[in-house]
């Protein structure tokens, strides 16, 4: 929703991500403004139920205590959660001085180890940490799909056709004395969805180790080339062709958004073909930008 960096511009918003998955949403940062972005892009807030932040600097957090009262307004009851590094207990209680009253209460946990792993719905997500000189962490998101069930092993096994969707689902049922496991019907994994997301960072080996695979990868690209105005090495940012790069390392990538645009570079688009010489499915994002990953059967349906 948001694709700047540092400071927002008159047609770009400060960092912001929302992931959407059977109805529950996943927001990442939450730069000033996030709220007016959501509402520009169309997107409702109630949903949101997990807030995940890469690092503590403001221009990735001074967002909330809008975003909150705006949930609060939307008539939401249920409890969200609020995940970073460090500090983002102590950055949410005082941010929260603004919004004392919420009608829904806020759980605040804070990321310890360098790789950690959640789980939300069906979702593995992954965080990782980055290299931006304060604690901070990317994001994959990972939507495993298991193999195809097979009518035909289920009925050579004399499975009831009751349980055919709970073993479906992965579940192990007992019926009749008799155990049935997934595995009695369904063939090998299929390939799932994964998303990854970082920004704020020098180039890591952690990078391309979480995006190995993924159908989209979302990454800092803050200076167009070396030589702009500020300078991406002592700021710790990067510049887009080692965005490129580490796509190329990581392997498998299908697709490359870049963003956190630095507001030194109002036009993105003019740097474009130096990260697509090294990495050639490389796009420039605008704020609003939205894209519907499906399993690789339905996109060929």
């Amino acid at each position: 929703m948001g694709t700047g960096g540092t400071l927002p511009l008159v047609n770009r918003w400060l960092t912001s991500l929302m992931v959407r998955y059977q109805g529950h949403s996943v927001l990442i940062d939450c730069g000033e403004g996030t709220q007016v972005a959501a509402v520009k892009a169309g997107m409702s807030l109630k949903p949101v139920d997990k807030i995940l932040l890469t690092h503590l600097h403001a221009d990735h957090v001074s967002g909330l205590p809008g975003l909150l009262l705006s949930i609060g307004n939307s008539g939401r009851t249920s409890e969200l959660s609020i995940i970073g590094p460090v500090g983002t207990e102590r950055v949410v209680r005082a941010l929260r001085c603004i919004v004392p009253s919420l009608p829904f209460e806020v759980k605040v946990s804070e990321l310890e180890t360098e790789d950690e792993t959640m789980f939300f719905l069906d979702c593995d997500i992954h965080a990782f940490a980055l290299n931006h000189g304060v604690p901070c962490y990317g994001y994959s998101f990972e939507l495993p799909r298991a193999g195809k069930f097979d009518a035909q092993r289920a009925r050579e096994a004399d499975i009831p056709m009751a349980l055919w969707k709970r073993l479906q689902r992965g579940e192990t049922v007992e019926d009749g004395g008799r155990t049935f496991t997934p595995e009695m019907v369904l063939g090998p994994p299929r390939k799932g969805i994964k998303l990854t997301y970082c920004t704020d960072t020098r180039p890591t080996p952690s990078i391309p180790r979480a995006a190995a695979g993924s159908d989209l990868f979302i990454c800092e690209g803050m200076y167009g080339t070396a030589d702009m105005p500020a300078s991406s090495w002592t700021n710790r940012h990067l510049l887009f062709e080692e965005a490129a790069r580490m796509a190329v390392e990581a392997g498998g990538v299908k697709e490359l958004w870049l963003t956190h645009y630095s507001p030194s570079m109002p036009n993105p688009k003019a740097y474009r073909d130096i990260a697509r010489a090294i990495f050639p499915n490389t796009f420039t994002p605008r704020d609003g930008w939205c894209k519907s990953i499906c399993f690789e059967d339905e996109e060929e349906s």
